[in-house]
């Protein structure tokens, strides 16, 4: 069994690995011909170089979304391979059972669900971050979210806060910040403005900062306006948080997400479409089991029933069929309310059922 499971094994990693290499080798072309004509604007400064290290930076964030795909279309080259050179039909003459091929692809299939959520997880996010921040430091560009910039939204004891940014920095620091203040009773009493900002161990340090404060004294209310040169304001907001509401929250890491869907929740603000987010970055990985187990059927096709060329076609099919769909019953839950983790694992739980359905149907067949 050993040698069984090595031979697939060995062919499919191959595979995979070549299919892989070829998909991220034609985004990355793409990207670079996209970025090309912001090469040499701006005096120079963003030049051929900073192209290639963004759209290098770019891959990992590719290589995390074409994962599950590149390996639905290695394995069923592997089994389509195997089963038209009848390589198949020998290895379950010498005792390899279905039960025991499913258990092998899945084993293998694991093996790339570790991979996956890697890539996304950790090295995709930091990639990401620095390719954005690489581009927006070489063009002179900030982050910056439609016209009015970023909301978040923090509640204390005896108030209400609403923080604004209007964009980042190419160093990742908030810049164009507004501090909007209200009581328990939903009556404005302050408001902080500053160009910038420094957050470190839950502290912002507004600098140049302008505070304009009512003061109730004597029955009147009365504006104070101070100017100082750096404020501090403790907040419980981190940049991780304010990545999430300026980039897309398919591009941050679970625990950021997580940490963010806290947050929204303790203050009172709708979750459903960062809670699946979330748990889209906790099935998404799994999806690479689903394509293996989908990819099996295909071993026990015979070379009449189609070519190899027709077989990885239609994995092709599948696999960016499986890529919609999952896009698809994202904005159907979110517009619906459906159960974030339904709305996120739905794709996958179709796909599983259809491949199980047809590789049962030809084993008893067969």
């Amino acid at each position: 069994m050993k040698t069984l499971r090595k031979l697939i094994h060995t062919e499919v990693w191959i595979s995979v690995a070549f299919v892989t290499l070829c998909f991220v080798a034609l985004f990355f072309f793409f990207d670079f011909i996209d970025e090309l004509p912001n090469a040499g604007g701006n005096n120079n400064i963003y030049q051929l170089k900073h192209v290639f290290g963004f759209v290098l930076l770019s891959v990992p964030n590719h290589l995390y979304e074409l994962l599950p795909i590149t390996v639905l279309i290695g394995t069923i080259f592997v089994m389509s391979r195997l089963a038209q050179s009848s390589e198949f039909t020998i290895l379950r003459t010498s005792g390899l059972t279905p039960i025991m091929a499913l258990r092998s692809l899945l084993g293998l299939g694991f093996a790339f669900v570790l991979i996956t959520f890697a890539v996304g997880d950790y090295l995709a996010p930091i990639s990401d971050r620095y390719a954005q921040l690489l581009k927006s430091t070489y063009l002179g560009t900030q982050l910056k979210v439609g016209h009015t910039g970023a909301w978040l939204r923090e509640n204390t004891a005896d108030k209400k806060i609403f923080l604004n940014i209007n964009e980042l920095s190419g160093d990742g620091s908030p810049r164009d910040i507004r501090i909007f203040e209200f009581n328990t009773s939903n009556e404005l009493i302050a408001l902080s403005k500053a160009p910038s900002a420094q957050i470190e161990n839950d502290i912002w340090t507004l600098r140049n900062a302008e505070r304009s404060e009512l003061i109730n004294q004597a029955g009147k209310a009365r504006l104070q306006v101070t100017h100082q040169e750096q404020l501090r304001w403790p907040s419980e907001i981190t940049s991780e948080m304010i990545s999430v509401a300026i980039l897309k929250p398919s591009r941050m890491s679970t625990i950021d997400l997580f940490q963010y869907i806290r947050h929204l929740s303790a203050n009172g603000q709708t979750t459903q479409r960062f809670e699946i987010e979330f748990w889209k970055k906790v099935f998404y990985p799994l999806s690479c089991l689903v394509m293996v187990v989908l990819a099996l059927p295909f071993a026990y096709l015979h070379s009449r029933s189609g070519n190899i060329a027709s077989n990885v076609f239609g994995g092709v099919l599948a696999g960016i069929s499986f890529f919609l769909l999952n896009n698809v019953f994202s904005y159907l839950g979110n517009i619906n309310n459906w159960l974030p983790w339904f709305a996120a694992a739905a794709p996958g739980m179709l796909y599983s059922i259809a491949s199980l359905t047809a590789f049962g149907w030809l084993v008893i067949r067969q």
